[in-house]
């Protein structure tokens, strides 16, 4: 199974260093010297990662081969692609890998179908769950114990306790009131 595990961004210096955009919860085993990783768009790839280190709280990687700020800006926006065994699960319990996650079943813990999960969103803060519901929207819930105090993947499925509001479909837009809160004076 393929997972994407960064992204990369500018080029940082002369000797090929480029900034990585991680998106994984282990960049220590998945974008470690040694890693071979596949690339979207293929073309760039396989990359081998030849070392790396933080600086001013952004990683920086130097892969084998590239040895200049051309070659690394050449790079910039390729995804990193890690094969990661499907059976395969964190050391903590209470920790999951995106695959585990993508196609659950999402439920209130009263039962109610709210839809399925389509993909794993990792902010700074916490990862968000961004899941479908029947008719086709998008919600994102916050993934933190408080509002998904259970995941059950015997049972394929993500228990969801949303606080009000999180599951409200938007209100609709009659366009008469485009500038909502604003007074004719200007909001003075």
């Amino acid at each position: 199974m393929q997972l994407v595990v960064g992204r990369i961004g500018r080029a940082h210096g002369i000797k090929g260093d480029v900034t990585v955009e991680v998106r994984t919860d282990e960049p220590e085993l998945r974008l470690g010297p040694g890693a071979v990783l596949a690339t979207d768009p293929a073309a760039t790839g396989p990359l081998t990662i030849e070392s790396g280190r933080v600086h001013s709280g952004r990683l920086l990687l130097h892969f084998e081969g590239v040895n200049d700020r051309t070659g690394a800006e050449a790079l910039r926006n390729t995804l990193l692609i890690a094969e990661v065994d499907p059976q395969e699960v964190p050391e903590d319990p209470e920790e999951f890998y995106d695959h585990q996650l993508v196609d659950l079943d999402v439920v209130t813990v009263d039962g109610t179908q709210v839809g399925r999960i389509k993909e794993i969103a990792h902010l700074p803060g916490h990862d968000l769950l961004i899941v479908t519901t029947p008719d086709d929207r998008e919600v994102m819930v916050p993934f933190v114990a408080e509002i998904v105090p259970e995941i059950d993947l015997a049972e394929q499925r993500a228990v969801i306790d949303p606080p009000p509001g999180l599951l409200a479909e938007p209100a609709e837009d009659d366009g008469e009131n485009g500038a909502a809160g604003k007074t004719e004076d200007g909001g003075k």
